[in-house]
């Protein structure tokens, strides 16, 4: 390395710590952040546990012993990233170690119910999609299954108000899917995502049961240019039960509410609430046919 090379690198490095110590972003809080890569692989873990057998060892199916043996280290694992989450954010003010301890009583407890509810996931998409061809294949490669497990799990520690792992979780299948499911949604069961890619589920959005999405849907907030001002704000959509958008429609605002038993067609931009059993779709609009010239296409 030259010493020109060297020189710069110094004066790199005194401008780089100068501006850390100037900025309330980067000042130590005597703990730090969770880990992304842990959070991640603790999730699939659980995963792991919820579908025994397919993305993990069989014998947690099988063996109380083996299920309970997984259950402990990602217990003692989510322990670890609870209380580092609690203490960067808590600064010094509250027990991490209890409320990290309370937080996983309710998550470890919950997690047979989210089980039973990804089950009847995994019903919707089969049921749903005549594509698939077993129960088998929807766990083991359906894109909307895996972002809807990783939700549920997620959403149990948004309630808790655990800060960072939820949106970590939840932004990790987003990466993975190109499905964004916010955790603070609320989602019934037997909830089907087909195809998925560019769905967006808004953080106060509210989704009844026996509700299916296509690609490309949006339920979203209808302005935020209030930004933190809107924050805890019902500012994203309700949907009944039994509701069906198609690809590509948006449904927007916090005031909207759509009814059970709607359809809301492709395309369709819904800011207004539709009351039950009512389709909405854009007009179609008017297709035109000419016949090619010939001599043309067959240079081609």
């Amino acid at each position: 390395m030259t010493d020109e090379m060297r020189t710069i690198i110094r004066e790199s490095a005194a401008r780089i710590t100068e501006t850390c110590g100037g900025e309330e972003l980067f000042h130590a809080r005597g703990c730090a952040l969770p880990e992304r890569a842990e959070v991640v692989d603790i999730t699939e873990k659980l995963r792991a546990l919820l579908f025994p057998g397919f993305f993990g060892d069989v014998s947690t199916a099988r063996s109380e012993y083996a299920a309970g043996y997984a259950l402990t280290g990602v217990c003692a694992r989510l322990r670890v990233q609870l209380e580092a989450a609690f203490c960067y954010a808590g600064n010094g003010e509250i027990d991490v170690e209890e409320k990290a301890e309370s937080v996983l009583k309710v998550f470890i407890s919950s997690l047979p119910q989210v089980q039973k509810l990804l089950l009847c996931d995994v019903e919707a998409a089969f049921d749903g999609d005549p594509a698939a061809k077993s129960r088998t294949g929807v766990v083991f490669s359906y894109p909307g299954l895996h972002a809807i497990t990783v939700y549920r799990l997620a959403h149990i520690l948004y309630k808790e108000e655990v800060p960072f792992i939820p949106r970590i979780m939840t932004e990790y299948a987003h990466s993975l899917t190109s499905i964004d499911i916010n955790a603070g949604a609320e989602i019934g069961r037997y909830f089907f995502i087909d195809h998925g890619t560019g769905v967006v589920i808004g953080e106060t959005a509210v989704i009844g049961d026996f509700v299916k999405l296509y690609q490309g849907v949006t339920l979203g907030a209808l302005s935020t240019r209030l930004g933190q001002k809107l924050a805890g704000v019902k500012r994203h959509p309700t949907l009944g039960n039994r509701v069906t958008v198609y690809s590509g429609a948006s449904v927007l605002g916090g005031e909207t509410v759509i009814g059970d038993d709607c359809v809301i067609g492709g395309n369709a931009f819904v800011t207004s609430s539709v009351p039950p059993h009512t389709r909405v779709s854009m007009k179609s609009p008017e297709l035109t046919f000419r016949e090619m010239n010939r001599t043309v296409w067959e240079k081609a």
